[in-house]
């Protein structure tokens, strides 16, 4: 693949094969962006995982100390009392089967769905639809609640969720360019040690293999990792 001239600057301020500290790593992932705008900043983890054991499925969420910098629009499905500490608590769609409904007909104006146990069986009528575009809510992201003022105002506040893909990656959003040094390395070594403190028993070994950041359009860099 050819890169354009921007990319290929910011490449050569990286060195090939090197780890960098955490700290060394975020000053290089805002001077390596290649945007004008204020790109997003992620972390991908190589695990020496196998997904296809249940006990190796990792999988959470965790409200980032300094947020992401990024506005989330929240749907909640749920019906009665809740419906109203929903709308209290931020959330910017309430609703119950009619907003089903509307998912079936291609509706996607949200990015997170907060939903009460007593929905889940309607919402996994579309679980195929949900499914594919991770919408689909879960009790272990927090998703699935009777707490939903919770669960709306911790996505408010920056929460993020991960999930370890079948070649055992993990990606997720960790903030913005703008975002201070000492919040980037903030966010990345929170989420970091959720990532240890995840560590599969049946794991033997090196676990993380491989820590990268990158901004959008930028190259990745590799971070220390154990």
């Amino acid at each position: 693949m050819k890169h354009g001239k921007n990319y290929v600057n910011a490449k050569a301020l990286v060195e090939a094969g090197k780890r960098y500290p955490v700290a060394e790593a975020v000053e290089l992932v805002k001077k390596t962006n290649t945007v004008k705008y204020d790109a997003t900043v992620r972390v991908s983890f190589n695990l020496n995982v196998d997904p296809r054991h249940a006990d190796q499925q990792i999988r959470g969420a965790m409200v980032l100390p300094f947020g992401t910098g990024r506005s989330q629009r929240v749907l909640v499905i749920t019906q009665g009392p809740k419906a109203e500490e929903a709308k209290n608590a931020g959330a910017d769609i309430v609703g119950g089967k009619e907003v089903i409904d509307q998912i079936k007909g291609g509706w996607f104006d949200f990015d997170v769905i907060v939903a009460t146990p007593d929905m889940m069986g309607e919402l996994g009528k579309i679980g195929k639809i949900l499914g594919p575009k991770g919408l689909m809510p879960n009790p272990k992201t927090g998703t699935v609640t009777m707490n939903i003022a919770n669960a709306v105002e911790e996505i408010k506040k920056g929460k993020v969720t991960y999930r370890v893909d079948k070649e055992g990656n993990i990606n997720c959003l960790l903030g913005k360019v703008s975002f201070t040094d000492e919040a980037l390395a903030g966010n990345f070594n929170a989420l970091y040690n959720a990532i240890v403190k995840a560590r599969p028993a049946a794991v033997k070994g090196t676990y993380i293999k491989g820590v990268t950041l990158s901004s959008n359009m930028g190259p990745g860099i590799k971070v220390v990792a154990e």
